[in-house]
């Protein structure tokens, strides 16, 4: 039974919940700034939280001595000159598709820092810390301030869990100083084989996999209706209501809530994208973005780093097996399977995609067969969105240490991935007191 006994933001808290929501609150702005001419309609971020090795992905360096090069061998890929880890074979015939990046570099050392850095292009400064409203924007919030999806679409959604170093939830996956609004939505990836390792679900987030009869979701809205016209409404409430109106509406039919249920999707795709969660988490992004939801940001790792004991890329023990056996194949086979659906469907040209991590890994492998924490060079990669594949930006040197040409930034990284979307990097924003931000200062790569 409904109790109307309580003031007006517990009843809309409670109503959301008994319709099995939990949204943020967001702020109300108008995103008006115009944007250029774009290939890409859309963008799903792909990061790999913890620290991807360059050595063990994208830049296997077979001349180095053995105690650098690693006991993974390097393979041809489908573009001649181009070689990939051994255990990336199918990526490996997807390369005209890639744009290798591998002499992107940075100065943080730590998880939290070489997180924020590459997730919003600007280094920290002071005290950062997870929600804060002082943060950088992430690239996601910053892309989706330029899109203005139909109604009950999100601008931005990210899955399928948040990211954590130890129990401490991390800066750099929010919306910052742009305000609540631009929050990309957290949602749960409603299948597959979960990530071994801490996981952890403290944020609110949207459950769309509910089994509710639209009339219990219209009556409650409409609810909501009539108390909105009873009396005088506080701010907050007001900006809640509206984005617990847009959740009603995508649970009332909203073309996300249909890519939502993937198990309307061919068998088949199902499968080519692989039955864990890293696999069906990119499934959804593809399905989202189809959906029309601009931005998608997708973990593939586990959420919580708890000094590498998970299924995430801080590998600072049993480097290789972990790997091998864990990590490269999840990997492997769910990017190979979205790079495959989204050619198939002719989708490869309108929808960015964005590799990102931390750092790479240290050159010598420590005493416990692990590689630590590397910013000094590493790699990540591009496909999609007119950037084009079969390339390799930059280099470094012999045995993988620092930049030997080409040498980046990942503010550069999202300058490229800007112009990608048709948004001019040097675009100025303005915070809730409309203090001028400039969008990047990096510069794009020529991977057009």
């Amino acid at each position: 039974m409904l109790s109307l006994h309580h003031n007006r933001r517990d009843f809309l808290h409670s109503a959301v919940g008994l319709a099995g929501l939990s949204l943020p609150t967001f702020f109300q702005a108008k995103a008006t700034t115009p944007t250029l001419k774009r290939k890409a309609k859309s963008c799903i971020i792909i990061y790999t939280w913890g620290g991807m090795s360059h050595y063990e992905s994208f830049d296997p360096k077979p001349d180095a001595p053995a105690e650098i090069r690693g006991e993974f061998k390097h393979i041809k890929t489908s573009t001649p000159g181009i070689h990939f880890c051994e255990h990336l074979p199918l990526l490996a015939k997807h390369s005209e598709k890639l744009a290798v990046v591998r002499s992107v570099h940075h100065k943080h050392g730590g998880h939290g820092s070489g997180m924020y850095v590459n997730m919003t292009g600007h280094n920290p400064v002071g005290g950062v810390k997870a929600k804060g409203r002082k943060n950088w924007p992430s690239l996601a919030s910053m892309i989706s301030y330029f899109h203005n999806p139909a109604k009950g679409t999100p601008r931005a959604i990210r899955m399928p869990y948040s990211m954590f170093d130890n129990g401490g939830q991390q800066a750099g996956e929010g919306a910052g100083w742009m305000g609540s609004k631009y929050d990309p939505i957290l949602v749960r990836t409603p299948a597959g084989e979960p990530w071994r390792g801490v996981n952890r679900y403290t944020d609110h987030e949207l459950n769309l996999k509910l089994n509710l009869e639209k009339n219990r979701i219209t009556q409650r809205r409409n609810l909501l209706g009539q108390l909105d016209n009873a009396g005088t409404e506080e701010t907050a409430y007001n900006q809640l209501d509206h984005y617990s109106r847009m959740a009603a509406d995508m649970l009332l039919g909203s073309p996300v809530r249909e890519a939502y249920d993937l198990e309307k999707e061919h068998p088949k795709i199902r499968a080519m994208y692989g039955n864990h969660m890293g696999g069906q988490s990119l499934l959804l992004a593809r399905r989202l973005v189809e959906a029309g939801v601009p931005v998608v940001q997708t973990l593939l790792s586990a959420s919580d780093l708890a000094g590498g004991s998970g299924d995430n890329w801080d590998t600072h023990r049993n480097h290789f097996p972990k790997m091998k056996d864990r990590l490269l194949p999840v990997f492997d086979k769910a990017v190979s399977g979205l790079l495959t659906d989204l050619d198939m469907r002719g989708m490869l040209e309108e929808t960015l995609l964005v590799f990102l991590t931390d750092f790479g890994r240290t050159p010598k492998v420590n005493g416990n067969g692990g590689r630590d924490h590397y910013p000094n060079v590493y790699s990540l990669a591009f496909a999609g969105g007119g950037i084009q594949g079969g390339q390799v930006y930059g280099a470094s040197n012999r045995k993988g240490t620092e930049p030997a040409a080409g040498a980046c930034s990942p503010a550069d990284i999202h300058a490229t991935a800007f112009k990608a979307m048709g948004i001019d990097p040097s675009t100025e924003l303005h915070d809730s007191l409309d203090r001028p931000f400039q969008l990047c200062d990096g510069n794009p790569l020529p991977l057009f």
